[in-house]
């Protein structure tokens, strides 16, 4: 269902409801017993409605997180506690392989509760999901995106291959971009409200980078960067920087635009040779190339700042 229906389905269950409100009044304004809208339903009874289930499944197709205890969508959920990626759950539900409290479910986008028994391939599997984050040294040359119609390799097949058969099931997220050329540290998660911690404008979230430039910085320029410049998109923060060699600066963004540290040095006269990043929040980077870690709860919680009551306008399962 697109965001239009969707749109138009929930007017229509509120003029459902106003014409149930505008039956129950006499003239002169006093309330008389209701007798309900022309399928029967009174005010009451759609309070005590429960959402229809295809549209609590719109709902979760458009993205929308699952509030707490509440339902989320069957093959986002297998992905997220680790059964499989939910490309293949989505396979395996339309392919009948997947039961839900005892019927077999053929809609991926079917609203789920956690407290449901779900059995795949006629095994019990728990929609139990752990908080899981990662990190990994990007290469350059590879792209951050789930599909690669250039054939250069994303970081998703760089991360599975060499990812243990524990997680191998679970669906990963990354935490933000890095361009194709951008090497160091990128984060994955399993749970989407993470992602939207780590990306919101509202987050604040530090991100350090080093940058090889042509030309030496002066001190005007790094003033410049730290006050904050003009972009073709508007003002920017100000920023941390500093020269850590002739050709060599270190930028602190407090945001995320698209090619943001590129553009923004080579607005005051230096324009990036080569871009690597190397912490996000206090979380830096210390595996090789090519090599991931799991962060420990501290640094989730603390290096990143994420807990499930901190998501910008997001609600914690």
């Amino acid at each position: 269902m697109t965001l239009p229906a969707l749109s138009g389905a929930l007017a229509a269950e509120q003029a459902a409801e106003n014409e149930g409100a505008a039956e129950g009044m006499k003239a002169g304004g006093v309330r008389e017993p209701s007798k309900g809208n022309k399928w029967g339903e009174t005010r009451k009874t759609l309070a005590r409605k429960k959402t229809p289930r295809w549209l609590e499944a719109a709902r979760l197709r458009q993205g929308a997180p699952p509030p707490a205890g509440r339902a989320d969508w069957l093959a986002r959920a297998l992905g997220r506690a680790g059964v499989m990626p939910r490309v293949e759950a989505e396979r395996a539900i339309r392919d009948g392989r997947v039961e839900v409290g005892g019927r077999v479910e053929r809609e991926p986008f079917a609203p789920v509760h956690p407290e449901v028994e779900v059995r795949v391939d006629g095994q019990v599997r728990s929609l139990d999901a752990p908080l899981l984050v990662l990190m990994f040294h990007k290469p350059a040359g590879v792209i951050v995106a789930g599909t690669d119609p250039e054939g250069v390799g994303t970081v998703f097949d760089r991360l599975r291959a060499v990812l243990p058969a524990e997680l191998q099931g679970f669906e990963w997220y990354a935490i933000g971009r890095l361009d194709r050329d951008t090497t160091g540290l990128l984060l994955f998660t399993n749970d989407e409200q993470v992602v939207q911690h780590g990306t919101s404008p509202e987050t604040h979230l530090p991100k350090r980078y080093v940058a090889e430039v042509a030309g030496r910085p002066s001190e005007e320029a790094l003033r410049r960067l730290r006050e904050g410049l003009v972009l073709d998109d508007g003002p920017t923060r100000p920023a941390g920087a500093r020269l850590l060699g002739p050709e060599r600066v270190e930028l602190v963004l407090t945001e995320g635009r698209h090619h943001q540290v590129k553009r923004m040095l080579a607005a005051v006269g230096h324009p990036v040779k080569a871009l690597h990043r190397e912490a996000v929040g206090s979380v830096a980077l210390d595996v090789p190339l090519g090599a991931w870690r799991q962060l420990s709860v501290p640094e989730v919680s603390e290096g990143l700042g994420f807990s499930k009551d901190s998501t910008p306008g997001g609600n914690g399962r």
